[in-house]
């Protein structure tokens, strides 16, 4: 499994879960810790204000994560339950990756972590910039449908 991060600059911060991990409220916060430390390094102009969006997964409102997000300072956007069409890593960065991986044979969880990681450090500024301006799209699309269903975006 894979969790990552990224914003419209490209990615911020990724990791493989390792095999037999659940993630859960704990598991999620130390990957948070991690992604908080990556960010003052890669983004120290932001290092202070990012925002913060994942779906409604029970790791990522587990009281745990919920606490550190509010002792840290760091915003959560809301994200409508039931919806992964508004999610940039559903309609973007998923699919992306499901395409290059596709009908391929690995040798090994190690090689597919390392065609992954390739792969990741490989789109371009621009495939994030167009990720962000599709999803304000689809956003203003769920708020004009006043939070409704709709099939065009």
């Amino acid at each position: 499994m894979l969790i990552v991060f990224f914003d419209v600059q490209g990615i911020v911060h990724f990791e493989f879960v390792p095999q037999g991990q659940t993630v859960n409220g704990a598991f999620y916060q130390e990957v948070l810790k991690r992604l908080k430390r990556r960010v003052v390094r890669v983004r120290p102009d932001i290092k202070d204000v990012f925002m913060l969006h994942h779906d409604n997964a029970p790791s990522h409102t587990a009281f745990v994560v919920t606490n550190f997000l509010t002792q840290k300072k760091i915003s959560v956007v809301p994200q409508p339950p039931d919806s992964p069409d508004l999610a940039p890593c559903d309609f973007f960065l998923f699919p992306l990756l499901k395409r290059e991986l596709k009908g391929k044979h690995w040798e090994s969880v190690e090689n597919i972590q390392a065609r992954v990681t390739r792969f990741l450090k490989g789109i371009s500024v621009e495939e994030f910039q167009g990720a962000f301006k599709a999803w304000h799209t689809r956003l203003r699309n769920c708020i004009d449908a006043g939070g409704d269903y709709f099939e065009e975006f």
